[in-house]
């Protein structure tokens, strides 16, 4: 339903890397429909965010930053944005400033702007439920409210007084639980007897040299066991290339595509995956593709994260459900002799199959917000916050 306004509104919207200006642009189209374009933006975002009105103060590739390798460096450039957005928010006194994660950035701007008068609401929630719990009240000292992604997070916040919506996850609009299977079989010349692996090592460089061996060195053993076998990789345009080299040396007959509406039809084809841990296993499980988890991190890096994590989980399905219910394969257990027996457990085994099927539905329902869109749900809740603030509409 559009909710008219008298006087139009200005909102700040501040995303720093790629996944937030995929949460940012479908939450600024939701808020034009409902607004009836009675909307300006200001801030900082991607292309998707520029398309929906953005006008942005600075690149957003400014903060895109990972390490501190690459961050150390522009740590005058990135307190020089910070500045910038401070005084940009001080000086427009917008109707609302909402941040969207990268909370290294987005925190020490809210810290800044926690008394400027605009409510300040920062979309995504840090996990801590996962590690660092006392962040909840950290945040609470100055964010006016926080929109989260999933179901048994608000908790967490409300205990220290924060305000909290949840607003559903992106994943459940991302159409990966609808992609054309048969069509896909059809396209790539994969016939129909056979079974579909999907094979997802992640998306960063680093992520896909250190699984991607091991998954690839896992498909003798599992293409003993399961006959007529198949290999597909969904995958990002910047790794195609590497990855289509690397499979080329595989036993098993393998097909590398990239793009939304080949990744929704390769996950609709699939009997089964072998994924890295992140938010494809939440796609997985929507897509209803019974998944096997694996994931390795530097020595030093899993020592630490040990230490620090709270949750018995790394996959998110697992989280929601609070059970083991797809195989998690973390450092020593992901080594091809460990992951094959659960890949083929997954492809041949009735109850373990029906199992991740039924969790699936479980989660799509979960992650699935009242009205089913997360981005008018993210942008009513901003409305809302603005009416009782202001008084507009």
């Amino acid at each position: 339903m559009t909710t008219k306004y008298f006087r139009p509104l200005h909102v700040m919207v501040v995303a720093g890397e790629p996944s937030g200006d995929s949460l940012g642009g479908p939450f600024m189209a939701a808020l034009n429909e409902l607004t009836g374009g009675a909307v300006r933006f200001s801030g900082v975002g991607g292309p998707q965010m520029e398309a929906q009105g953005l006008s942005p103060l600075f690149p957003m590739t400014d903060l895109s930053l990972m390490g501190l390798a690459e961050v150390v460096p522009r740590i005058p450039l990135l307190r020089r944005r910070l500045r910038e957005a401070e005084d940009h928010a001080l000086a427009s006194q917008p109707d609302a400033v909402v941040t969207i994660d990268s909370p290294g950035f987005n925190f020490r701007l809210g810290r800044r702007l926690r008394h400027q008068g605009s409510p300040l609401i920062h979309y995504v929630a840090p996990q801590v439920w996962a590690w660092r719990p006392k962040r909840a009240e950290e945040i609470a000292q100055f964010l006016d409210h926080l929109l989260v992604l999933f179901p048994f997070e608000p908790q967490y916040f409300q205990a220290v007084h924060l305000p909290t919506t949840f607003v559903g996850h992106p994943v459940v609009s991302a159409g990966l639980g609808s992609g054309d299977g048969p069509g896909f079989r059809a396209r790539h010349r994969i016939p129909e007897k056979d079974t579909l692996l999907a094979v997802l090592p992640g998306s960063r460089g680093s992520e896909v040299g250190r699984l991607l061996p091991r998954f690839g060195a896992t498909l003798k053993p599992v293409s003993d066991a399961v006959p007529n076998l198949r290999v597909v990789v969904p995958t990002v345009p910047e790794m195609e290339s590497a990855i289509t080299a690397a499979s080329a040396f595989w036993p098993v007959p393998t097909t590398v595509v990239s793009g939304i509406t080949e990744k929704a039809d390769a996950l609709a084809a699939s009997d089964g995956a072998l994924a890295a841990s992140g938010t494809i296993t939440l796609e997985l499980a929507l897509a209803r593709v019974p998944t096997v988890v694996a994931y390795r991190l530097h020595p030093l890096t899993a020592l630490i994260a040990r230490r620090l994590m709270k949750s018995k989980y790394a996959s998110m399905v697992n989280v929601m459900l609070d059970r083991m219910v797809e195989p998690e394969m973390l450092q020593g257990d992901c080594q091809p002799s460990r992951l094959a027996p659960e890949v083929v457990r997954i492809l041949n085994d009735p109850e373990a199959r029906a199992d991740q099927l039924e969790a699936g539905g479980i989660v799509s329902a979960a992650l699935t917000p009242p009205g089913n869109s997360p981005s008018a749900a993210a942008a009513t809740a901003v409305l809302d916050i603005i009416s009782k603030r202001h008084g507009s509409g």
